[in-house]
């Protein structure tokens, strides 16, 4: 079978000659080695690139977007993988301020503004100071940030230009699928003031996830136009201990958009996927049956998403990953190679898995971890 026919056999729940396989996210770190040069990929490290190019001007800023795309194919193809991630981070915000060789300030530095900073060991880009602070913020102070999703949401109008990444994988590497993201239904995750806000103002949870949905409908119509079968959707609710609010906010806010949002996704020929971190059974039944929902990826197994236990459970899910990060940076190459091999055994007896890393492969994961991991893939799948 070609690569493409691979995936979406898993997706149509048909037999596959062989267990088709992902990576969900590099750090540059790791596909530099891949690659044997710097790769442009990953995640913060990609934000403090495109700054960087902002900063030196717009002919700077689309060889950094040309690279990405094609590092990010090139990487995929080298590996020989069946399913291809084209789109990495972005921050396409001109920063005002450039403090340092890793450090941007963005906005008005003598009013509101964030600094910005890039760790080069973790690749991670965070904002290291802001006025105003974040801190002590309410569900009250959350109406500017709705109404700005609202305007957002007015004015996004999606053409086929907007998926260039994908175009160009297409048309490049055509015996492969990619896939493409579609508007995430849920709160700002690891924000107090918006957990507060589910319980003294629904008003604005309601009208921020509406808007969300709004953007769901421009962006649908146009991925199945262009032929884009997965849309990826989702967004970070839980922790290992599960989810950050309960079933009966999952069902009031979150479960009705879910189904708008797979029905769109339906109607243009398209298969709608959520994606979260975290202990996501006290919400399984509503997000994975009564939301429609076909595929569910970063499931993390050492939060208790056992990969046989889904595939028993939800029959009708497709499912990516489940090795998991954390493996893969802080076990053994024996640990490593014991849990994809568990993976694939699932994928062969039930079928309709994808397998590989839960989610990011860590700038600081040790380059034999992720040899042998690629290698057991290859070899046992």
């Amino acid at each position: 079978m070609l690569p493409k026919e691979r995936v979406l056999a898993a997706f149509a729940h048909e037999p596959t000659d062989r267990v088709p396989i992902y990576v969900a996210g590099f750090s540059s770190r790791v596909a530099s080695a891949v690659l044997q040069r710097e790769a442009f990929v990953g995640g913060g490290i990609q934000q403090w690139r495109e700054a960087c190019a902002l900063w030196q001007g717009g002919c700077a800023h689309q060889e950094f977007l040309e690279r990405t795309r094609q590092d990010a194919l090139e990487l995929c193809l080298k590996l020989d993988l069946d399913l291809v991630r084209v789109s990495y981070w972005r921050l396409n915000e001109r920063p005002t301020q450039r403090l340092d060789e890793f450090t941007f300030l963005y906005g008005d530095p003598e009013g509101d503004h964030r600094i910005m900073r890039l760790d080069p060991d973790t690749e991670l880009y965070q904002v290291v100071h802001q006025v105003p602070s974040p801190t002590g913020r309410t569900a009250d102070d959350l109406e500017p940030e709705v109404a700005e999703a609202e305007e957002a949401a007015r004015r996004f109008s999606p053409s086929p230009e907007d998926y260039v990444d994908q175009l160009y994988a297409m048309e490049k590497a055509p015996d492969r699928i990619t896939y493409a993201g579609v508007s995430s239904i849920t709160v700002p995750y690891g924000r107090a003031e918006w957990l507060e806000a589910l319980a003294l103002r629904p008003d604005l949870v309601e009208r921020y996830l509406d808007a969300a949905v709004e953007r769901a409908r421009k962006a649908v119509p146009v991925l199945g136009k262009l032929g884009i079968r997965l849309m990826f959707g989702g967004g970070d609710f839980a922790s290992n201990k599960g989810p950050f609010y309960s079933p009966a906010h999952f069902r009031r806010f979150m479960l009705p958009r879910f189904r708008e949002v797979t029905a769109l996704c339906h109607a243009h020929g398209g298969y709608h996927l959520m994606g979260s971190d975290g202990n996501l059974w006290p919400v399984a039944h509503e997000l994975f049956c009564e939301s429609g929902t076909d595929g569910f990826y970063e499931i993390d197994a050492r939060a208790g998403m056992d990969l046989e236990k889904l595939r028993q459970q939800f029959p009708h899910l497709t499912l990516l990953g489940n090795i998991s990060s954390l493996t893969l940076h802080a076990g053994t190459k024996e640990e490593v190679i014991a849990e994809t091999r568990r993976c694939l055994e699932v994928a062969k007896e039930y079928g309709s898995v994808i397998v590989g890393p839960s989610n990011q492969v860590v700038a600081q994961t040790p380059l034999e971890n992720f040899w042998a991991m690629m290698e057991t893939l290859h070899r046992y799948r």
